[in-house]
């Protein structure tokens, strides 16, 4: 059984960082690829980022230059770094993972809240 835990989310003003982490556990997952989705009320679900086994990474255009996903496999751990936050990045955010062929939602974990308000 694979499970995945987030954490790191929190209450930040716009313009500051945080670091969210993902641990997963239960399965090697060395070769799957992990992606960062968020979900914010009223709103879409929407893939963040997404790192594959190579650890290339891909993101949506509303995070680009501001976000770096990254994966550390000794760890079976990857982080999200958000920087610049604004107030429209405000979701829960959540990995998952499932495949090594993309970012799929197979598995999830039950997401950390992200707030950026003044």
């Amino acid at each position: 059984q694979v499970q995945l835990v987030e954490s790191g989310g929190g209450l930040v003003q716009p313009g500051g960082s945080l670091r969210l982490s993902c641990v997963v556990s239960g399965s090697t997952v060395d070769y799957w690829s992990i992606g960062w989705f968020r979900q914010a009320p009223g709103k879409e679900r929407e893939g963040v980022s997404c790192i594959g086994s190579d650890r290339s990474a891909s993101y949506v255009d509303s995070v680009k230059g501001r976000f770096t996903v990254s994966r550390d496999n000794a760890e079976n751990t990857v982080y999200l770094q958000m920087n610049s936050l604004k107030p429209e990045d405000t979701a829960l955010y959540y990995c998952a993972t499932g495949s090594e062929y993309g970012c799929v939602e197979d598995y999830r974990g039950q997401g950390t809240q992200v707030t950026v308000s003044s």
